[in-house]
């Protein structure tokens, strides 16, 4: 463990290392390296942007870094940690995507199926023209960012699902939603025969080895569950809601957020099933500009400059109805592409990027909501500068 000062912010960021099962130290030169390149990425975010506490992982070529900045509770005072639980918002869709793949590989559920066949209250519904691909990629036609906020339970949801109707016919348009792919992990669920929580928190999680993710925080963890912190700067967690834990409903921490990166990156480790599951959440089905959409996951041609970045994570893209160019067939998993997500709560900002041919990846975890092009612009800048000429990855 070493201590980093960073004067301007009156904080410590603690750096560490992990080999995974190695205990070789790392070259001095390279950990003084990355020690430079995340503090002058990370500073200044946490600075303009009143962070309070912030954890970095990256991983190079299965080498594992954690840099811990700030602290986890204003009220406790306890420091950030590689092990402190944080909420990551809609990352969460990409383990609602895993598992829908999972379910896939497993022959419960096709992609191509009709949604109405997984739930057959939505019989006679616009579901029975709508593929669970097309929930799973934003495509259905128009579903909202958030439901309406009288829908507040199961009878409700369905509901709100029978009497929907679309405005684009499905594999048109790209509106990011909520209730879409939130429908997409249920349904997924339902194809499996248990609740979306217990597979995850019994199957999925466990298969990739994650022993700090949860989708309900255990009594015995909440001393290491954040606090996030609103604009005014109070204390705050999620509030329970409709498909809230297919939607943005994970908890985890740094050090198992890279670990599940790092099987994106190669699951060569992990049983076949679980494979071919990740390989379909990089299949790319619609563009929208530079930005390729994946099942959860989603991508840009690598190399790829900041712009696009930000393009594709812009408002525009988020909020706003886009249409789509269709890839027919599916693009096939890339190594040279750049995979990312962002995701949000009330209190809590993350934001995940990875390079499976350089096998590198990045996750910032945050107990702040912050701006998400400060999010892309810092993790562009440490990916980089570990992609470069006298990077890390040079030379290996």
């Amino acid at each position: 463990m070493r201590n980093i000062s960073l004067p301007k912010l009156g904080i410590l960021a603690t750096a560490s290392l992990f080999f995974g099962a190695s205990a070789h130290a790392a070259d001095d030169h390279d950990r003084r390296q990355l020690d430079r390149v995340v503090n002058e990425a990370i500073g200044p975010v946490m600075e303009k942007n009143n962070v309070p506490g912030l954890a970095v992982a990256v991983t190079v070529q299965g080498k594992r870094y954690f840099f811990n900045y700030g602290i986890a509770s204003k009220e406790s005072g306890e420091k950030v940690t590689e092990d402190t639980i944080f909420e990551i918002g809609s990352i969460s869709k990409t383990f609602t995507a895993t598992l829908a793949s999972y379910a896939e590989a497993r022959g419960t559920l096709s992609l191509s199926d009709n949604a109405s066949k997984y739930l057959p209250a939505l019989a006679g519904s616009s579901f029975d023209r709508i593929r669970l691909l097309d929930l799973g990629t934003y495509t259905a036609g128009g579903l909202p960012l958030q439901f309406p906020g009288d829908v507040t339970d199961r009878e409700e949801m369905v509901a709100y699902y029978k009497s929907w109707r679309p405005a684009y016919a499905a594999g048109t348009y790209r509106l990011y939603s909520n209730p879409s792919i939130g429908l997409f992990g249920y349904l997924a669920a339902r194809s499996m025969g248990k609740p979306f929580d217990d597979l995850m928190e019994q199957e999925i999680f466990p298969r990739f080895g994650l022993t700090r993710t949860y989708i309900r925080v255990p009594p015995d963890q909440m001393g290491n569950y954040a606090y996030g912190y609103s604009k005014d700067d109070k204390p705050i967690r999620v509030t329970p809601g409709v498909l809230d834990s297919e939607a943005y409903g994970v908890k985890t921490t740094a050090a198992d957020m890279i670990r599940f990166v790092e099987a994106n990156i190669s699951g060569s480790k992990l049983d076949e099933t679980l494979q071919r599951a990740i390989a379909a959440t990089h299949t790319g089905y619609y563009k929208v500009g530079h930005m390729t959409q994946g099942l959860g996951w989603e991508m840009y041609a690598y190399p790829t400059d900041l712009d696009r970045l930000l393009a594709g994570n812009s408002s525009r893209v988020i909020l706003k109805a886009n249409a789509v160019s269709r890839l027919a067939p599916p693009l096939l998993p890339q190594e040279a592409v750049l995979i990312n997500k962002t995701g949000s709560t009330n209190g809590f900002g993350a934001y995940v990027a990875f390079v499976p041919a350089k096998s590198i990846g990045i996750v910032i975890l945050a107990n702040k909501n912050y701006p998400i092009p400060a999010r892309v612009k810092a993790a562009h800048q440490i990916l980089t500068a570990l992609d470069s000429p006298s990077g890390l990855t040079s030379g290996r």
